[in-house]
């Protein structure tokens, strides 16, 4: 029974960790922006796709098209950004017209995948060699070990590039007060655009990792990975960014210790039932702070 509970807490900080980049950015857009990005899981399954289509047709490695994905659709997320956010963020409630605009543009992301893609589950016919590990009763496949280790190498590289860059702590500044960092003088409009961009690059590049870890992918997964951003940052705090990874780390243990004592479906109510506590005993989540409207 002890090395099931080691399986389930090890396997819960290696999704917790893929949860939390999830999370991460969809954190980002809404801490700079205050845009509710309920697209954000058909952004995660696009590279999904889009790792797929590199390594089906031009044979490119999946662990290569992790940062292809992630520097093209950073452009694609910047472009986005000055198409859609500018003008929505004049309207008289700009958060609910982005969670309306969002929520279309998640309808037609899934409707194009479909289309293009069909119905069909796709995998990534990739492996590693050995294919797994074993500590004694505990195995873990080699893939989720190298998912993992990326994981924390993006999430130290956003650390980096948060608390370290001039561009990094600029964001930071926007996040805690848009309308000082406006008077001195930051453009804070293409900063945002950086913003918008960051967040949907981390959800491809997500896209890529929860590819090579989870059997299959398809048009229909959007939602779901959505749903968990959600959860996650509301444990950790909206606009946190650190405390979203918090949050993904506490669901994610939560979700596979409890699936080694009961059945699957009871360890997704339990993650679900942290959620509602976190909601009911500190609303702001762990790390966020109330915010006087």
């Amino acid at each position: 029974m002890t090395s099931l509970l080691i399986q389930g807490l090890l396997n819960g900080l290696i999704l917790g960790a893929i949860y939390g980049l999830i999370g991460l950015g969809l954190n980002i857009i809404y801490g700079v922006l205050r845009v509710v990005n309920f697209a954000h899981g058909e952004f995660l399954v696009i590279g999904a796709y889009f790792a797929w289509v590199l390594l089906q047709y031009l044979g490119i490695n999946p662990l290569l098209a992790l940062p292809i994905s992630f520097v093209v659709f950073f452009g694609v997320g910047y472009l986005l950004y000055f198409l859609l956010v500018p003008r929505m963020s004049k309207s008289d409630d700009p958060e609910t017209s982005s969670l309306l605009l969002m929520f279309g543009v998640s309808i037609a992301l899934s409707a194009t995948l479909l289309l293009v893609f069909e119905a069909d589950s796709r995998t990534l016919e990739f492996a590693i060699e050995p294919v797994f590990f074993s500590f004694g009763q505990i195995i873990l496949p080699t893939i989720r070990l190298v998912a993992l280790l990326i994981s924390v190498l993006l999430v130290a590289a956003l650390a980096y590039f948060l608390y370290r860059t001039q561009v990094g702590k600029a964001l930071r500044a926007i996040i805690m007060n848009k309308d000082a960092v406006n008077i001195v003088g930051i453009n804070a409009e293409r900063l945002s655009g950086v913003a918008f961009g960051l967040g949907i690059a981390l959800a491809a590049a997500t896209g890529v990792i929860v590819a090579l870890v989870f059997p299959s992918f398809s048009p229909f997964m959007g939602n779901d990975y959505t749903l968990i951003g959600f959860v996650v940052i509301v444990l950790g705090g909206l606009g946190h960014p650190i405390g979203a990874l918090i949050g993904a780390l506490l669901y994610g243990v939560t979700e596979q210790v409890a699936a080694v004592y009961f059945n699957p479906s009871i360890a997704t109510i339990l993650g679900f039932s942290l959620m509602i506590a976190m909601i009911f005993i500190r609303p702001s989540g762990l790390l966020g702070q109330r915010q006087l409207r």
